[in-house]
């Protein structure tokens, strides 16, 4: 039996899931990384909260390579500290608060998970390509990956409501990139500022605490969201609406699991039945390779 059936049991009214993995008997370039199973209606659409901010950092990182922003240039944004970076905002330090409009530490000495980090980032980018910011996301995302379900209705850090299906499609984005060049996508999923200490809220305190751009990272993170078997280079993100993916980059599977109950509902169990179906994943998927 498919182990994303695992997701009928939770404690929740709607559950769907994904993984996507390249073709068993292959090699990982041989074969572009698909949807090899799902469970429920992979069109149901739901609010994914903070898998909004992967999507968001990538399309940053598309604004990048189109040469109208810059990653490591000081920006302009309220409040910030002299020298703050597009790079600080997507690795969370920037040392603005979760939800506040002023930093509460100084760049680059405290992981500090914050909602306005990308917010600002967004806005930047809105501002140089002199279009909004959602309008950028589709063209520049969920457009070329056929995210036809996909809209953000608000902030880019968790506003984003998409599909199972679509988020699907950018997990497979994430394992094996269309949109970025391949040193543009590896900087993205390897830790920036690798000696920072922080909060994965809803989790717990850890030192370090890795993180990408835009993209938690496990590194040595337990007990964690994601599965024990998961490798250290797995990344990805969970969501507040009870939402949650990862690229195990190693295993080279992926994973999506969407539901629309707040986590703070069933934090409890999901830290457990999250990485219950991680690991069942990844020990029927894992070997394709």
């Amino acid at each position: 039996m498919s182990p994303l059936h695992q997701v009928a049991t939770w404690p929740v009214e709607f559950s769907a899931a994904a993984v996507v993995a390249h073709t068993p008997g292959t090699t990982p370039g041989g074969s572009a990384p698909h949807v090899v199973d799902t469970v429920g209606d992979v069109e149901h659409v739901v609010r994914l909260a903070s898998l909004s901010k992967c999507m968001t950092a990538w399309a940053t990182l598309i604004a990048w390579e189109e040469g109208i922003i810059d990653l490591d240039t000081p920006v302009e944004v309220p409040n910030a500290h002299l020298g703050t970076t597009i790079r600080h905002l997507l690795g969370h330090a920037g040392g603005f608060a979760f939800d506040g409009q002023r930093p509460v530490a100084s760049i680059e000495t405290r992981r500090i998970y914050s909602n306005t980090g990308i917010e600002h980032v967004a806005d930047l980018v809105s501002r140089a390509a002199h279009v909004p910011f959602d309008r950028y996301l589709a063209e520049a995302v969920f457009e070329p990956l056929g995210m036809t379900g996909s809209e953000l209705h608000g902030s880019p850090a968790y506003d984003v409501w998409s599909t199972t299906r679509d988020v699907a499609a950018f997990v497979a984005e994430m394992m094996s990139p269309m949109l970025l060049a391949p040193a543009t996508a590896h900087d993205a999923t390897a830790i920036q500022y690798p000696d920072l200490a922080g909060i994965v809220p809803g989790v717990g305190s850890f030192n370090p605490c890795p993180w990408g751009l835009g993209v938690e990272i496990k590194g040595g993170k337990s007990p964690h969201w994601m599965g024990d078997a998961n490798s250290a280079a797995t990344f990805g993100h969970f969501g507040g609406a009870g939402t949650m993916m990862w690229v195990d980059p190693q295993r080279h599977v992926g994973l999506v699991a969407l539901t629309d109950r707040p986590f703070d509902e069933w934090a409890a169990d999901a830290l457990r039945l999250w990485p219950e179906l991680s690991d069942a994943v990844l020990a029927q998927h894992g070997s394709a390779r």
